[in-house]
């Protein structure tokens, strides 16, 4: 909360300085105006999903198969009640136990009650059995009520179940 007083205080001073020296229009004070009655709230929403993966013909040609393809379909239950559709590609490594995936997926549904749509981008690897995963929220790809969703999401995998953990900011007006 600090911080974005500092921030807020640091925009109004800033405003008020240019202003005075004639380089900020009307309109542009009133679109600071605007951004300073914004307030950024940082949420937790937590919960599981089912996945269904379908493969799909490779760009990959070449013997050994390591490339391949994949359709997504997610059911996600929780603070986040939405479906997703979206397409993974995957390399396996020469050594067992390393490989690597990228994919984007849409989401719609809801978000602790907000409607909309946006889309996660993922990149993991897994070198010799240790996995490491980063799914981020695409910038700018919220719509309706999601609008402005910015977001990192954990997966985890225990007993064949997955979950879900999505840390995430959105401004909100008030």
């Amino acid at each position: 909360m600090k911080n974005q007083i500092r921030d807020a205080a640091a925009i109004v001073a800033g405003g008020c300085l240019l202003l005075s020296c004639g380089a900020l229009t009307y309109a542009q004070v009133n679109r600071t105006a605007a951004v300073l009655k914004e307030r950024i709230v940082t949420s937790r929403a937590s919960g599981t999903f089912e996945v269904k993966l379908n493969p799909l013909p490779t760009y990959d040609r070449a013997e050994g198969g390591t490339l391949g393809r994949m359709s997504i379909d997610k059911q996600f239950r929780g603070n986040l009640e939405a479906t997703s559709k979206g397409e993974m590609l995957t390399a396996v490594g020469s050594v067992k136990g390393s490989a690597g995936y990228v994919a984007i997926e849409r989401v719609s549904g809801t978000l602790d009650g907000r409607s909309g749509t946006f889309v996660l981008q993922h990149s993991g690897t897994m070198t010799r059995g240790a996995p490491h995963l980063t799914i981020t929220v695409v910038p700018d790809s919220g719509t309706g009520q999601l609008t402005g969703l910015t977001g990192t999401m954990v997966i985890e995998i225990a007993d064949g179940k997955h979950s879900y953990s999505l840390e995430y900011t959105l401004a909100m007006t008030p």
